[in-house]
């Protein structure tokens, strides 16, 4: 079940988002029942409203070869060159039941202080001798929370094996190195997300481990934290 709400979000830790005219920014009240696929796995939330955004833009038809990506854990970018914006989701439990509130901000129409998704239509266009139209916030936001519906409702059915290979399409990182613990430390391999929604890497000296980012110093997949050992 999906309810719009205007809330105010704020970034990671003590980061701050900013919102100039032409950047979208919304939040959606989401209720999920702790008993349920994704209640169960109730992570893979943030990454659904990651790829929401990004196949809002892609499903459209014509817009497929816009590169928008995934970058774990919460944020959109420009192939791997440029973050557009992000997502942040925060939860609470009453009863049996996940109220969960996911801020999305992403750029549309706004050049600055980075790149919009506008910038992108444009410079394909000019590439393509094409004439996609730019898109506005209002259709960025109305077709993130449908394709966010959607997404919830796959996931329900068919848990995460039903949206994966779609996810896994979108993100960066699949086989790119990283470090365990520092920039010194070992080196792992990212396989993907694991049965509860985090990453996933393998390290030769620990096997398979499910990581977590080192705070808010976390830059591309730089420092990692190990969590677990399977």
């Amino acid at each position: 079940m999906l309810m719009f709400v205007l809330y105010l979000v704020s970034g990671r830790g003590r980061n701050s988002w900013l919102s100039p005219p032409g950047c979208a920014m919304f939040t959606v009240g989401v209720q999920i029942k702790l008993s349920s696929r994704l209640g169960q796995r109730i992570p893979f939330l943030q990454h659904l409203a990651a790829l929401a955004i990004v196949e809002a833009v892609r499903t459209l038809p014509g817009y497929q070869d816009i590169d928008l990506r995934v970058k774990w854990p919460n944020d959109i970018y420009y192939s791997n060159l440029t973050k557009l914006g992000g997502v942040l989701v925060t939860s609470t439990v009453m009863g049996q039941t996940f109220y969960l509130l996911v801020g999305c901000g992403v750029n549309v129409t706004n050049s600055n202080p980075t790149l919009c998704i506008n910038d992108l239509i444009q410079e394909y266009n000019t590439q393509n001798s094409c004439s996609l139209e730019p898109l506005s916030c209002s259709l960025l936001i109305a077709r993130s929370l449908n394709c966010l519906e959607d997404l919830i409702s796959c996931f329900q059915q068919g848990g995460a094996d039903a949206v994966l290979p779609t996810f896994y399409r979108r993100w960066l990182h699949t086989g790119t190195q990283v470090r365990l613990w520092s920039e010194e430390g070992p080196e792992a391999q990212v396989v993907g997300l694991d049965d509860n929604g985090f990453l996933q890497v393998y390290s030769k000296d620990q096997g398979l481990v499910s990581v977590e980012p080192d705070g808010n110093s976390f830059d591309m997949l730089k420092n990692l934290v190990v969590m677990k050992q399977h």
